[in-house]
């Protein structure tokens, strides 16, 4: 679940408990079960609105992370590497996003290259640092991914 969603679940429960509470305390005669589903009521109506509050925030956050993040493309890779190696070698350089290695879609078997999502400093560094290095006797090839052409 992201973020938001979340958020939205615990203002969802936090104002059902507090109309659970408050509401027959303002009103003597009122049940309880009203009360509940009244915060309830309350909930479903508020919480799109404050969720969206939080929700405008992160996404503002997600685009500037997104624009100091780099794609780097990265060949040579040896055929047992796993996405969790390939990101501990790359998170010497700096932060890592995202690490996706392809696979032959008809045998599932890697092809020996893959993508690492990384902040723009560390995939500068990276292709210094990286490129023509050995990784599990393997010589890397770092460059910088071209962008994808959308069909």
């Amino acid at each position: 679940m992201n973020s938001p969603t979340i958020i939205n679940i615990i203002l969802s429960v936090v104002l059902a408990v507090a109309g659970y509470l408050l509401l027959p305390v303002m009103a003597a005669n009122l049940d309880p079960s009203l009360a509940l589903a009244i915060g309830l009521l309350l909930g479903g109506i508020l919480v799109p609105i404050i969720g969206s509050q939080f929700s405008g925030t992160s996404s503002v956050a997600q685009q500037a992370d997104e624009e100091n993040s780099k794609t780097l493309y990265v060949g040579n890779l040896p055929y047992r590497a796993n996405e969790q190696a390939v990101q501990q070698h790359f998170e010497l350089q700096g932060q890592v996003h995202s690490v996706r290695l392809m696979k032959d879609r008809r045998t599932g078997k890697r092809k020996g290259y893959g993508f690492v999502e990384m902040t723009a400093a560390g995939a500068e560094k990276a292709i210094q640092n990286l490129n023509d290095s050995e990784f599990q006797e393997r010589t890397l090839k770092v460059r910088m991914a071209k962008d994808k052409v959308e069909e």
